[in-house]
């Protein structure tokens, strides 16, 4: 057994040595998840980060989503759609975090869709009913609730602009102005595409 001191001995020298002194440096300035701190002056707001970060969950779970499509015998027009979705969003996942970064502010990975819910997410219930499902049925499962996930993306762009000071600084506007424009051109897409599915 170790006796207290040695073991305190060996705490100080495992904090100050070269790969804990890094890891710590990595850190230093990045806000972490629960903590956002705003410079006062900034254009930013804490609105656009929360944004921003709650995005980067969203489009993950749409990735998420597509890359069941081959899986799961989806038409070829739904795998294409899926497949833009998927790489369009893992390009925008990559802005949103490098923007975090850039304002020293805690950037999630693509994990986070597990323990972040944003508006229009699925619940654990309803990837439960995608993930069990095949050709047909998988399609109809995909495009009504990619359709409630896109809805609930232009529902947080809504709640953005509608937050005092929030959406101001260009990237945040521009990024989050374009969200509304490709998702509700493929919201209209998914609509068509669920019409035109042959009936249960």
């Amino acid at each position: 057994m170790i006796s207290r001191p040695r073991l305190l001995i060996a705490v100080i020298a495992l904090c100050s040595s070269p790969l804990v002194a890094h890891a710590q440096g990595d850190m230093s300035g990045m806000n972490m998840p629960g903590h956002i701190m705003i410079p006062s002056g900034s254009i930013i707001t804490v609105a656009d980060v929360e944004f921003m970060q709650g995005m980067i969950a969203h489009h993950a779970q749409a990735i998420y989503m597509s890359r069941m499509a081959d899986a799961h015998g989806a038409n070829p027009r739904l795998l294409r759609l899926a497949t833009k979705i998927d790489q369009s969003q893992v390009a925008e996942i990559r802005i949103m975090q490098d923007w975090l970064r850039r304002w020293d502010q805690f950037a999630p990975d693509t994990s986070s869709w597990r323990t972040m819910h944003m508006s229009g997410m699925l619940t654990a219930e309803q990837l439960k009913t995608l993930e069990s499902s095949k050709g047909v049925d998988f399609d109809r499962n995909f495009l009504v609730m990619m359709i409630q996930h896109h809805n609930g993306a232009l529902k947080m762009v809504a709640d953005l602009f509608a937050t005092p000071r929030a959406g101001q600084e260009v990237d945040v506007s521009v990024f989050a102005n374009d969200v509304v424009s490709v998702q509700t051109a493929e919201i209209g897409v998914m609509q068509q595409m669920l019409a035109q599915l042959p009936e249960k």
